[in-house]
């Protein structure tokens, strides 16, 4: 069996509205369309998927008492230097870390994965500034 390699590399722009959205379905999603396995010519080694626009991440949805209970923890480095901040927090400040996380922690943990969350583009309000590459809105109810 030989392996499949795609000879031309096709990236479409994609916008994504997630206004009440849940957030981790939305994540998953964006994730599947970042690693490019719903296209024909998926390959694991390769880096074949799309560019996401997310649109109104400051109204994405969490479902029971997240917006309170779930903690994001980064670290200085330092000791003692741990730090903590509620998801209701991180809404308040930055709306658009929301989904980045989200998503960075459904890829893979490698360069291919980091070279994929690079093209993904998260915006808390309506307004993106990528009109020119003509993206197509995605409709969330396809996914199933």
């Amino acid at each position: 069996m030989k392996t499949y390699l795609p000879k031309e590399i096709k990236r479409t722009w994609w916008v994504v509205d997630a206004k009440d959205q849940v957030l981790g379905r939305l994540a998953s999603r964006i994730a599947l369309l970042l690693m490019g396995k719903r296209k024909p010519e998926y390959t694991p080694h390769l880096d074949t998927g799309d560019f996401v626009i997310v649109v109104n991440a400051e109204k994405v949805r969490l479902t029971g008492k997240k917006w309170q209970q779930k903690v994001y923890y980064r670290h200085s480095g330092y000791p003692g230097g741990l730090k903590a901040i509620t998801a209701e927090r991180m809404r308040q400040t930055h709306p658009e870390r929301l989904i980045q996380l989200a998503v960075k922690r459904m890829l893979p943990k490698n360069k291919l994965g980091r070279r994929m969350l690079k093209r993904l583009k998260v915006y808390a309000g309506e307004a993106h500034p990528h009109s020119a590459q003509k993206p197509q809105p995605l409709d969330l109810s396809q996914f199933r």
